[in-house]
């Protein structure tokens, strides 16, 4: 049985979907796939189900939804790599293994990406990262946040996503390929323009690309932002940069992606 929470919440066996009944049902599975192998306590579950409006049912609700989710999963019960929704005080654990949620492979995948990006293994880091972004297939949990899930979890899975992205970014720069670099991080910026991060790679790639305006152009908008906002001018990294740009430096052709990139 295989979990998807990176894109729509989605259970498979054997490539065949298996539904999963109602929203409590949905919802309770999903955060504890984001707690695999965990224990969540049962009013850790009740107020990311219900927040502040939690009925006075919610843990017999919860109950349920429980019992529901034990009957879905039983579908591969004879199997000894089966997932188990475990009763542990004070809550519940899911119990699945490593290679079957998509976020658990994603993770691997990211940190050993990451570990290659620290090593400039550029070519061997950029196949590993792509491979961790092709397994997303949208928002995390797009289909509970439509249905007006908001948890604070979801936005660190949302920015691990973007931190490969940066990865995978620094090494495709320096691997020497500029314009999907370019298209990938003009929406990332678009949707994000105070990650400086993302800025100053999308500024080094411009560059590289004869693009100096449009380099200088996001330094613009990047510190017009932050001033409009907090009344700050960008980070010392990214003021080098925008300063190394203006003077044509000779050593943006060869400096690493990440010279002045924010850790």
């Amino acid at each position: 049985m295989k979990f998807s929470v990176l894109g729509p919440l989605k259970i498979t066996q054997d490539g065949t979907p298996i539904q999963i009944g109602g929203l409590n049902q949905r919802a309770t599975l999903g955060y504890l796939l984001l707690y695999a192998n965990e224990t969540v306590g049962v009013s850790q579950l009740v107020r990311a189900l219900w927040g502040e409006s939690e009925p006075r049912t919610a843990r017999k609700m919860l109950h349920n939804a429980v019992a529901g989710l034990r009957r879905t999963l039983s579908l591969q019960a004879d199997s000894p790599s089966a997932p188990q929704l475990l009763t542990n005080a004070p809550g519940y654990a899911l119990r699945v293994g490593d290679g079957d949620v998509d976020l658990a492979r994603f993770r691997i995948a990211a940190a050993h990406g990451h570990a290659l990006v620290a090593a400039g293994s550029w070519q061997y880091a950029s196949v590993t990262l792509r491979e961790a972004l092709a397994l997303w297939r949208g928002n995390a949990l797009a289909d509970l946040v439509e249905e007006g899930i908001h948890w604070p979890e979801l936005a660190a899975v949302q920015n691990s996503r973007l931190a490969v992205i940066e990865d995978w970014s620094d090494a495709e720069i320096n691997n020497g390929i500029y314009h999907e670099v370019i298209d990938v991080l003009s929406s990332v910026v678009e949707i994000d323009p105070l990650r400086e991060r993302s800025c100053h790679q999308l500024m080094l790639a411009l560059y590289r690309s004869g693009r100096q305006a449009d380099a200088l152009g996001v330094y613009r908008r990047t510190r017009t932002i932050l001033l409009e906002r907090f009344g700050l001018d960008p980070g010392r990294e990214l003021q080098q940069l925008e300063h190394a740009i203006l003077n044509h430096d000779p050593v943006l052709d060869g400096v690493s992606a990440d010279r002045y990139a924010s850790r």
